[in-house]
């Protein structure tokens, strides 16, 4: 991340989860687009996750990416704080025994009003490529 606002925000739920979701931060890097990568957990930090979802926005962020595993709650939670388009990535789990599917499942079945988009298990890149492509297309 450089001097300039960051135009999409990377959420994690877990330190353990940076390293997969590194391969986002890289893909925007490389299509000079600016993030912020910030772990806050939906259960463990539910008032600091609504704050960072709920100004988003003021703080120029334009897309969010969500990633989470296991119950995978994070993106759904931050999509319910934001107008934001919130790209979730379902993240694979030593402690799943499902493998992801969890997660994935989780991600995907939003309530009405609640939008996510949602890439691959472990889709991390996917994700960061839709971000640039929901900037482009604002631009």
């Amino acid at each position: 991340m450089g001097a300039s606002t960051p135009q999409v925000g990377i959420i994690i739920g877990s330190d353990s989860d940076r390293g997969t979701m590194q391969s986002a931060v890289d893909e925007l890097a490389g299509r000079s687009l600016e993030s912020e990568l910030v772990v806050l957990s939906a259960h463990r930090n539910p008032a600091e996750v609504a704050e960072w979802a709920g100004t988003a926005r003021d703080r120029g962020i334009r897309v969010i990416i969500a990633a989470a595993g296991m119950a995978a709650a994070l993106p759904g939670v931050v999509a319910a704080h934001t107008d934001l388009p919130v790209i979730g990535v379902p993240l694979t789990s030593s402690k799943s025994p499902l493998g992801g599917v969890d997660a994935l499942l989780a991600t995907v079945q939003m309530p009405p009003g609640i939008p996510v988009a949602c890439v691959a298990i472990d889709g991390a890149r996917n994700a960061a490529v839709l971000a640039a492509r929901i900037l482009t297309a604002h631009s």
